[in-house]
C-alpha cells in the first residue's frame, strides 16, 4: 500500500528527537521513531492491540542529504508486516 499525500505531509514535520510518537489518522493507528534531528524514519501503521503494539504495515524513511545539508533523496519504503 502506498502512503497517502495527507499522510505523507503529517510525516514530513518536525518532531521531538529520538522518540516513538503515537496518533491516529484517518481511523488507523500510527506510531513513528524520530531520529537524532526530529525527522520521522521508521512507521507502524495499523490497528493497536491489546499489547500496546500495532498490527499492520512496517515502512522505513530513506532520508539523503548533501554535503551542505540539504535532502537529495527522501521516499518511505514498504519494509513488511507489523506484528
Amino acid at each position: 500500500m502506498k502512503l497517502s499525500e495527507p499522510l505523507i505531509k503529517l510525516l514530513s514535520k518536525k518532531y521531538e528527537p529520538s522518540v516513538m510518537v503515537s496518533s491516529t489518522f484517518k481511523g488507523n493507528d500510527i506510531a513513528f521513531r524520530t531520529d537524532e534531528e526530529g525527522n520521522p524514519v521508521l512507521l507502524f501503521f495499523g490497528k493497536l492491540t491489546d499489547k500496546g503494539t500495532i498490527k499492520g504495515e512496517r515502512y522505513a524513511r530513506t532520508l539523503k542529504k548533501d554535503r551542505t545539508g540539504a535532502i537529495i533523496k527522501d521516499h518511505w519504503e514498504l519494509k513488511g508486516p507489523a506484528t
